[in-house]
């Protein structure tokens, strides 16, 4: 099925209630779940110095999240600042009157409240799980004449009117090209100017690797001169800018280079309003540190954002992961890489959270286990670390989490040296997975009826099981050979055999190179299939289940439901591809449409998907799994595909690495699955993920306080609009400034303008 044009009668019918403006996979449904993190308990045995650090954390987590909003696309800063112009000015009910006296509908007052709550939950006017845009649900004309006519206009006409102008139809705008993030024709993206392709990413990504610089915190602009000649920006994000500042590792760094052919500068002062903001708080957070390797963390991460120095923020996460069990954990920076074409830039984030004892104590047992179980894994132990650095495993109650999505688990810090030598800390987000994945039984598709009320049962143990073994054992696991730049090798060449081949190791990361750097692009959904896979592996061995204390017939339900779930993930991940560019928008669901091709393709019956007419006469689909085989033939299955994906990964072999994943990744109408037909029948059934409303946290004399929302579009809002009490036209006005600033490098003969706000 074709995706209709904007402009067309389709994408242009009256939303008189139930009928959707535009393809329902870029709207945001009205009646999409929403709920609130819970997290007063754990905020109430917090101390009052405790309570202070946590704050001010969440605070420098809060400003620096709106980076994301410059991490996204041209228009998504404007459209932040619009909404939270009309939101302070008029809160959700007020300006409820409002709209209704000028002729909107329930309906349609109701889909720009959930417009709006998307804005905030992602950041920007793009689904952070998906990278798909999303747009108001209602008729332009009609919010044009609410935003015109509303409180915030009438105080400040010109201002108001000049942000409309600027985001108004980019806001509204379905253009192919404007449906996706991407690089080059296939999408849009602000880690690179809009002229830039992948070849571009490429030569920049050599270009930083032979500086041994970091990518993690730039962004790459691109100018033509007249004679043709190309001329990069790598920026860095930093608080100083063109000022002279005491040496530092990067001062040396910022200059003019000649490369291949091409001018690269290396210049910092990206998004430096907001670091500045970021640097302030943790400043503060520091004078209530429980220790001092908080506080130098603490002061790392300064030097870092202040001077825009990844190795600071590297020296910063080894004091972080040296602070074992500490009663508020948090992380903050350029973590996550998902959202950058190329694979290899990564998005602000920070979160700050309270421990949860009981499901932690759990997760120190499977730390306990992880030595003896690691021994399991289906590779030779050279190609496992040589010492397995036991981290931190905590389930956390989360307060505050800014960035463009929060995840259920992480396994940090991300920089391969650190992970290899130092280790790492995991982090099971409890209040998170108690309200993001549960699911009514109305609106679970695509399982038998008999599979149900089972899957209902044991969803939420096998997910902590999985989440558990995913973060711990497998992203925590396997190891990578490296020459450094004496020469020198971490593992032995003449005894090391890859048990693919039956030769010695023929392939290696050169000193500099990463993962993220090597695999580039395939690099974040690779290593998660690789963890996920782990995941389903170890799940069979009954000391993993009797840890989280599941035993018996209750743990092969467990192991079951842990599958199926997988299976089931495997056909929704095509909800995520995208067949024009052929190309996978999300790189967790590509994973799991990976191990399902891995387990159909085991054969014998294992697996099945199969085409069906649902109750409602529309076409539907069925997943089945024969649990009796799941031993038998799906473990044998996983353990060759898992052994692949280590070796290949451990050598830094690309083109082998390539084949094999891009191999399983292919989505083709080939029988007997006809994946392509069936992506339009998950498109047909489809559920929005929930929106989250987070807290805030409020300083009152020496007291802090939590603020608590309800769970609707219109609380998630709120918090929002009482996020930054102090300064937050000041913020709107600094993100503007930030965006009309770089706004020539998103202009084209094809791309809509931007204006001046």
């Amino acid at each position: 099925m074709g995706e209709p044009e904007a402009g067309s009668e389709f994408a242009n019918r009256a939303a008189a209630g139930a009928e959707p403006m535009a393809d329902t996979q870029y709207i945001l449904p009205n009646d999409i779940g929403v709920s609130s993190l819970d997290c007063r308990e754990a905020f109430r045995l917090l101390s009052p110095t405790e309570r202070l650090y946590a704050h001010h954390l969440s605070r420098a987590a809060w400003y620096g999240g709106l980076a994301v909003l410059l991490q996204t696309s041209p228009e998504a800063p404007y459209i932040y600042a619009l909404l939270s112009r009309l939101f302070r000015a008029q809160d959700p009910d007020q300006l409820r009157q409002h709209a209704l006296a000028e002729g909107l509908t329930e309906d349609e007052y109701q889909a720009f409240l959930v417009y709006a709550a998307g804005v905030y939950s992602n950041m920007g006017n793009y689904k952070s799980f998906g990278d798909t845009k999303f747009v108001p649900n209602l008729p332009k004309e009609k919010l044009e004449r609410v935003i015109l006519g509303s409180e915030a206009a009438r105080r400040h006409p010109e201002e108001v009117r000049g942000l409309w102008q600027t985001c108004g139809e980019l806001m509204f705008s379905l253009e192919p090209r404007l449906r996706h993030l991407g690089l080059g024709t296939e999408g849009v993206t602000t880690y690179f100017s809009g002229n830039c392709t992948m070849e571009d990413a490429k030569l920049a990504q050599d270009f930083l690797d032979s500086q041994n610089l970091s990518a993690y915190n730039t962004r790459l602009f691109k100018e033509v001169d007249r004679e043709g000649k190309a001329r990069y920006d790598v920026r860095l994000a930093s608080v100083l800018c063109a000022e002279p500042a005491l040496d530092s590792e990067v001062t040396s760094k910022l200059k003019s280079y000649e490369f291949r052919g091409s001018h690269f500068q290396v210049t910092r002062g990206d998004y430096a309003p907001i670091l500045q903001k970021v640097v302030e708080q943790l400043e503060k957070a520091k004078a209530y540190a429980a220790n001092s390797h908080q506080e130098q963390m603490l002061a790392q991460y300064v030097e870092s954002f202040t001077q825009g120095s990844v190795e600071a923020h590297k020296r910063g996460s080894r004091f972080w992961i040296q602070d074992k069990g500490p009663i508020v954990e948090s992380y903050i920076g350029f973590i996550e890489s998902y959202r950058d074409p190329f694979g290899s830039r990564g998005e602000f984030e920070g979160f700050v959270a309270m421990v949860n004892k009981a499901m932690s104590a759990k997760f120190e047992r499977l730390v306990g286990s992880a030595e003896q179980l690691l021994k399991e894994l289906p590779w030779p132990s050279a190609f496992e670390k040589d010492k397995f650095l036991t981290p931190d495993f905590t389930s956390l109650d989360v307060l505050t989490f800014a960035g463009s999505g929060i995840p259920a688990g992480i396994n940090i810090p991300n920089y391969d040296d650190l992970r290899q030598t130092e280790g790492f800390k995991n982090v099971s987000l409890g209040n998170v997975l108690a309200v993001a994945y549960t699911t009514p039984r109305e609106k679970l598709t695509f399982l038998e009826e008999d599979d149900k009320d089972l899957y209902l049962r044991w969803k939420g143990p096998s997910f902590d099981v999985q989440v558990g073994l995913h973060e711990l054992l497998g992203h925590g696991s396997g190891k990578l050979f490296v020459q450094d730049e004496k020469g020198a090798f971490n593992f032995d060449q003449e005894t090391v055999i890859n048990p693919e081949t039956g030769e010695r190791i023929q392939s290696w990361y050169q000193s500099g190179e990463t993962w993220d750097s090597k695999f580039s692009n395939i690099a974040s959904s690779y290593e998660e299939c690789r963890a996920e896979s782990v995941g389903l592996y170890l799940c069979l061995h009954p000391q993993v289940l009797e840890i989280f204390g599941i035993e018996g017939a209750d743990a092969e339900d467990v192991i079951y439901v842990n599958w199926l779930n997988m299976v089931r993930a495997g056909l929704l991940a095509l909800e995520f591809y995208t067949p024009e560019v052929s190309s996978w928008r999300q790189a967790h669901m590509q994973a799991r449409f990976v191990i399902l091709r891995v387990l159909l393709e085991a054969g014998e019956g294992l697996v099945a998907v199969t085409p069906t007419t649902g109750s409602d006469g529309r076409p539907d689909a069925r997943v089945r799994l024969d649990r009796s085989k799941i031993r038998s033939v799906g473990r044998p299955a996983l353990e060759r595909f898992l052994r692949r994906l280590q070796v290949l990964k451990s050598t830094g072999d690309v083109a082998g690495g390539r084949a094999l994943y891009e191999g399983y990744a292919a989505v083709t109408d080939a029988p007997p699955e006809c994946f392509l037909t069936l992506r339009d029948t998950v498109l047909l059934r489809k559920e929005s993920r929930k929106l989250i409303v987070q807290p805030n946290t409020r300083l009152e004399g020496s007291e802090v306080q939590l603020l608590e929302y309800e769970a609707s579009a219109a609380g998630l809002i709120r918090s929002f609009s009482e996020r930054f009490p102090e300064d937050g036209p000041k913020l709107e006005e600094v993100l503007t400034q930030l965006a009309t600033a770089d706004a020539r490098f998103w202009r084209g003969p094809s791309e809509a303008t931007l204006g001046q706000a």
